[in-house]
């Protein structure tokens, strides 16, 4: 498999929301693979199909503590706690730069496998965390337009900085 280029703020594809896959066969696995490449070298602890382009709703998630990766297609959050949590977050199409954000504590999260099997699990805290900031990539929603104006646009020169002059 390969590690692929990752698409970079501020690409309007970051902001694109993705469609549903309907096949599930050896080019997902194959994506599959390629997602959870590029997640580890860039490296991350989660990443989706849009980070590299492909404008389809695949998530790929290993926290530390994971012996492997978990690959949901086509997730949707079912309920969401009202507990909020605050965690510090970032993107691998964005690096160098995190904010911290307000996430609810724990979420339900509806999916298929590879095979297209349906599954249903719960997270709390930072794999929690991990599920709303994936999930909102896949609707086009960049992580850090839940950034107050202020935040954001701190945070968008800070990156532009990086990127100009390195850290």
């Amino acid at each position: 498999m390969a590690i692929r280029p990752i698409v970079r703020f501020p690409d309007p594809r970051l902001r694109q929301k993705a469609g549903p896959v309907t096949a599930f066969d050896g080019r997902l696995r194959d994506l599959a693979q390629d997602l959870t490449e590029t997640m580890r070298a860039a490296p991350g602890i989660g990443i989706t199909a849009p980070h590299i382009g492909v404008l389809e709703r695949l998530v790929v998630i290993q926290l530390e503590r994971d012996p492997s990766p978990h690959i949901y297609v086509n997730p949707r959050i079912v309920w969401a706690s009202s507990e909020m949590i605050r965690h510090l977050e970032g993107s691998v199409s964005m690096p160098g730069v995190t904010e911290e954000l307000e996430r609810h504590a724990r979420v339900r999260v509806c999916y298929s496998d590879l095979d297209g099997a349906a599954h249903e699990a719960e997270a709390e805290g930072l794999l929690a965390v991990c599920h709303q900031h994936e999930i909102d990539q896949l609707d086009g929603i960049f992580w850090i337009d839940r950034l107050s104006k202020l935040k954001r646009d701190r945070l968008i020169k800070r990156f532009d900085k990086l990127q100009r002059f390195g850290p």
